[in-house]
């Protein structure tokens, strides 16, 4: 698509492209609208068809949203913003500089300025900075005929119509009703027979992904928001769900590899230090807390001398033992982020993981014994691999899958207990932990089987 658009603005044929903008989806152009050269971009804005050019603007990145709001005339900016839903208003505003923040809210109704003041105020991370205020509300004693007439006056500017939210004179909500409901009724039934008074809903201040759980959850398109006195400010729907839920993944990748979330950035904008400051205080952390390990090798440095087979099975040791605890804590932290596990639950947990290590261990075990023997003796001729070498290794190999599955399950839990994200107990951090484990095992199981 990009070659054709490029090619058909060069030769200045603005009416085919205008057809081919007609027939591609909003989020396809404007993934070809960022591939092309700034400095067209704003000549290629202004051949979108008006009914999508709002929904292309949305779907852009904000560096390409601030450039196009800094050529825009006050004209075309307002009938940008004027297109836009509330929600997405607000999301632009927040990425945008003081001065192009200005411009906007200064090309803005009068009521779409309050109202996104409103939404701006809301904490971050709430259900309040993620809601939209566009959405239908009927009244208990509308018959369906006359909802459908305020779903046909006033749907034409609201985020979603299929579920209309059904609210007293002073906006307590009372149900929720859905087109499909009012469909099968007749014009003739009354909203309050037929609404669904069970109603399931989220506050202002709820954390946004627990808003975004719920949604999941209980398959929702939109959920209605309330405020401390339970009246309807507000719905959260599906695509701002889908956006959080996407975030907070990210976000536990990031923090599941060792590095500090970046937000909302993407990688191929993200400049070189910024990526650096992500990155560079967990690999100093873990650099130093490898130090431990260090110690302990030095610390069994003449054992080492006499039997200095033992020294080529260290790594495979550490890195079997940091899979291990790797494998249990992603499984546990997956659960506890999809909210299949507490922990009250932890006692299972850890009875599920030890029956599963006694398996993964005696499996790696009985595999590695006969690795040894065959190809580090036989093979290779190596005259200090003996019977007992191979067992203090297998041993050591049992034991360290069972402690590694103990801590890559525990300390998840322990860090949900404790208040703090379970993805930070993540694997470079448990490695770690169990490299020296593992190491103090592998000493201690050769002092047993070996003459040292």
């Amino acid at each position: 698509m990009k070659d054709t658009v490029i090619a058909l603005l060069e030769e200045k044929k603005f009416s085919e492209l205008y057809r081919l903008f007609e027939q591609s989806e909003p989020a396809d152009i404007a993934a070809c609208l960022q591939s092309i050269e700034n400095e067209k971009l704003p000549v290629l804005f202004r051949v979108l068809p008006k009914d999508i050019a709002a929904e292309v603007f949305v779907e852009m990145d904000s560096d390409e949203q601030e450039m196009l709001i800094r050529s825009f005339s006050d004209k075309e900016l307002r009938e940008v913003m004027n297109d836009l839903y509330l929600d997405d208003a607000v999301d632009i505003i927040e990425e945008m500089p003081a001065t192009v923040v200005s411009r906007i809210l200064a090309n803005t109704s009068p009521a779409d300025r309050k109202t996104i003041n409103q939404l701006l105020h809301y904490p971050k991370d709430s259900a309040g900075s993620i809601m939209t205020t566009e959405y239908v509300d009927l009244k208990a004693d509308f018959t369906v005929g006359q909802a459908f007439a305020r779903i046909r006056a006033v749907g034409p500017d609201k985020e979603t119509v299929y579920t209309c939210y059904v609210t007293d004179q002073t906006r307590h909500l009372s149900g929720i009703v859905t087109v499909r409901d009012m469909l099968f009724a007749g014009n003739d039934a009354i909203i309050g027979d037929i609404m669904d008074k069970s109603v399931i809903f989220s506050h202002t201040a709820d954390d946004k992904e627990e808003v975004a759980d719920k949604m999941r959850k209980y398959d929702f398109l939109a959920l209605p928001i309330v405020d401390a006195e339970q009246r309807l400010v507000g719905i959260v729907t599906i695509d701002d769900a889908i956006d959080v839920m996407e975030a907070e993944a990210t976000e536990d990748i990031e923090k599941m590899a060792a590095i500090t979330p970046t937000g909302d950035t993407s990688y191929l904008k993200a400049s070189v230090f910024a990526l650096y400051r992500s990155r560079i205080p967990w690999l100093l952390l873990l650099m130093i807390s490898a130090t431990f390990t260090g110690m302990i090798i030095s610390g069994f440095e003449a054992k080492l001398s006499v039997f200095t087979v033992l020294t080529a099975f260290i790594p495979m040791l550490m890195d079997t033992g940091g899979n291990t605890g790797s494998q249990a804590s992603v499984t546990v932290i997956r659960a506890i982020s999809l909210k299949e596990i507490e922990f009250r639950d932890i006692l299972k947990v850890i009875w599920k993981e030890m029956r599963v290590a006694l398996l993964c261990g005696v499996t790696l075990a009985a595999v590695n014994f006969i690795k040894i023997l065959l190809i580090d003796g036989l093979l290779l001729g190596n005259a200090a691999v003996t019977v007992t070498v191979a067992l203090a290794v297998c041993v050591t190999l049992v034991l360290t899958v069972f402690c590694a599955k103990l801590v890559g399950c525990v300390l998840p839990l322990l860090s949900y207990r404790l208040g703090f994200d379970p993805a930070v107990m993540s694997s470079p951090f448990i490695t770690t932990i169990v490299d020296a484990i593992s190491l103090l095992i592998y000493f201690r199981a050769a002092s047993i089987f070996l003459p040292i």
